[in-house]
């Protein structure tokens, strides 16, 4: 019955959907809120964005890479883990992480402890934190200097990852894709986030990238149908 109910749900909020027309932002993102109130959940969903990139990931300098920090942040608690040792641990500790370490976090994590969402590391534990690179790697967790989180100056990383910071890298297919707030967030805060990501990724335009760079954008909550954005006004923003 639950599975019945909820197929109802969807095909009430798809039904609001033209899935032939490109919306303007402003559009998309009242439309989604249109969305999420008819299919109601118990928990707040996400707002995700997938953005279809004119790139070949396969090409080391067709590689979109980067991070962000929402105005509006994510509505939800990041857990920040720092491989720090000395007086940039005690910093790490002040300014929030929650958990701190160097080889004894190691081998935590090696033993499968894995309660945190970041990982920011200074430059010198790298060679410790490299070896973790088959567990962090998959899940998208290994620090980079290219999205801030191999640094030392541990206090801004740690209050940028708490305030809304959201990293991004395009995949195997061309598409990046993101978090941009919680379905709670008011139209015009998502918008907002939302445009913060869209055009740090333009951005990012690689010089190698030729023909069409952003083919195509769609928005859409955890349980809720595609929204697609017309990609012109993002095109003609960032010339």
């Amino acid at each position: 019955m639950a599975s019945t109910q909820s197929g109802k749900k969807f095909k009430a909020a798809a039904a609001l959907v033209d899935r032939n027309k490109r919306y303007s932002t402003q559009e998309a993102f009242k439309l989604l809120k249109d969305t999420v109130e008819k299919r109601a959940t118990k928990f707040d969903q996400t707002v995700d964005v997938a953005m279809n990139l004119g790139v070949d990931p396969k090409h080391a300098d067709q590689m979109v890479r980067g991070a962000v920090v929402l105005p509006h942040g994510l509505g939800k608690t990041v857990r920040v883990a720092v491989f720090a040792k000395g007086e940039k641990a005690t910093e790490a500790a002040n300014a929030g992480a929650d958990v701190v370490g160097a080889e004894d976090l190691a081998k935590r994590i090696e033993e499968g402890f894995m309660d945190f969402d970041t990982v920011i590391a200074t430059p010198d534990m790298m060679g410790v934190v490299g070896r973790l690179g088959r567990v962090l790697g998959p899940r998208g967790l290994m620090p980079n200097p290219k999205t801030g989180t191999v640094t030392m100056d541990v206090t801004r990383a740690i209050s940028d990852a708490k305030g809304g910071k959201v990293e991004f890298r395009v995949e195997k297919s061309g598409i990046v894709h993101a978090p941009v707030g919680k379905a709670s967030f008011a139209p015009e805060k998502l918008a907002e986030n939302f445009n913060t990501l869209v055009d740090m990724v333009m951005k990012l335009k690689p010089s190698t990238a030729k023909g069409v760079y952003l083919k195509a954008l769609t928005i859409s909550t955890t349980m809720g149908p595609g929204i697609k954005i017309d990609t012109n006004e993002i095109t003609a923003r960032n010339k």
